[in-house]
């Protein structure tokens, strides 16, 4: 009797605890990634973790070995020639413990690699025609308060998808210049808290919390601030811009590269612009590109397979990509890159 009862209390032991915790991981970087946490926090609960493209596959590894974790959803956060296959063991691992994982983004993917994530039973949410926040509105709309409406089609206008079917009809329920100012506030107060990761976690809060930009405390004195660091970039950015034969690029020491990246674009005359910052603790150039109207190419498909040629990794959308490059490979990157778009 006393075996029986000592084994009842080993066993009672060694029972695994409940998984409970819910989890989104989201790009930190625009308000299509903070929006689309948002709306899966207004939908679902649970915690959010936000990061950039260097810090991506971390976090991922992160929730492979969390014994807690019920639900991931993974938003915005596309993946390139380099970390694709890391991530689908990463994702095998949360699978193999029974944890579901939604995948939701827009950026292009690798058809085999689709394949290898259904073959999980991993729930893609994959639509290259709208951004990713739209797709969480509907696929979630009946879960969502009405106001995700609105949080979507500020998305869908930061991501310059504001065109696309779904983000067209959400846009036209508002007042368009109202959607644009709150989508350039929420944006400048994105870009400009990029080293504060409690103050963007607070934005994933308040939008979650069905509040408009202008309702955040300070948003509008914030996003001035950054309206006048602009004015400065441009200034800079005509002094310091250097063409090739298709694209038109810069080194940016002072600010951020996605915030230059289009008066890179602008001012070169070019249909490639090209706006690469130095990330000192990494030894790498963070790299944002944008394609013109009349650039018929896909640039996010053209750099990921180049970046991993040159020991980096990147992708994104047909114009408006990005890519991380070891610092000495650089030179070779844009030299190689103006060659592509021949």
């Amino acid at each position: 009797m006393a075996g029986s009862k000592t084994k009842k209390a080993s066993q009672a032991v060694t029972k695994p605890k409940k998984r409970t915790k819910i989890v989104c991981i989201s790009h930190k970087e625009d308000a299509d990634g903070i929006s689309s946490a948002a709306l899966i926090k207004q939908a679902f609960g649970g915690d959010s973790i936000l990061v950039d493209y260097p810090g991506q596959m971390d976090a991922i590894r992160q929730a492979s070995t969390d014994a807690k974790i019920k639900s991931l959803y993974i938003c915005d956060l596309g993946l390139s020639k380099k970390n694709q296959d890391e991530f689908v063991e990463s994702i095998a691992k949360l699978r193999k413990n029974r944890v579901s994982v939604t995948y939701i983004d827009h950026h292009d993917i690798d058809p085999a690699i689709t394949k290898k994530l259904e073959k999980l039973k991993v729930k893609m949410i994959h639509d290259i025609n709208e951004c990713t926040t739209v797709q969480v509105y509907n696929k979630y709309k009946s879960k969502l308060p009405e106001h995700a409406t609105f949080t979507a089609a500020c998305a869908a206008v930061t991501d310059y998808m504001e065109d696309r079917p779904v983000a067209s009809s959400l846009l036209q329920i508002y007042d368009r210049q109202f959607v644009l100012v709150s989508a350039t506030v929420l944006t400048y107060n994105i870009v400009g808290h990029q080293k504060d990761p409690d103050y963007l976690l607070y934005l994933v809060d308040e939008i979650a919390e069905s509040k408009f930009p202008h309702q955040i405390p300070n948003s509008f004195e914030f996003a001035q601030i950054q309206v006048d660091k602009l004015a400065q970039t441009m200034k800079k950015v005509k002094e310091g811009l250097k063409t090739m034969k298709n694209l038109g690029h810069m080194e940016i020491l002072d600010s951020g590269a996605s915030g230059a990246v289009n008066f890179v674009l602008g001012l070169s005359g070019k249909n490639v612009g090209v706006a690469y910052k130095e990330r000192v603790d990494h030894g790498i150039y963070a790299v944002s590109i944008r394609g013109s109207k009349s650039c018929k190419i896909h640039l996010g498909k053209i750099v990921n397979d180049l970046a991993m040629k040159f020991g980096g990794s990147g992708g994104g959308h047909d114009k408006a990509c990005g890519a991380v490059i070891p610092k000495d490979m650089i030179k070779k990157f844009l030299a190689e890159f103006n060659k592509k778009l021949n």
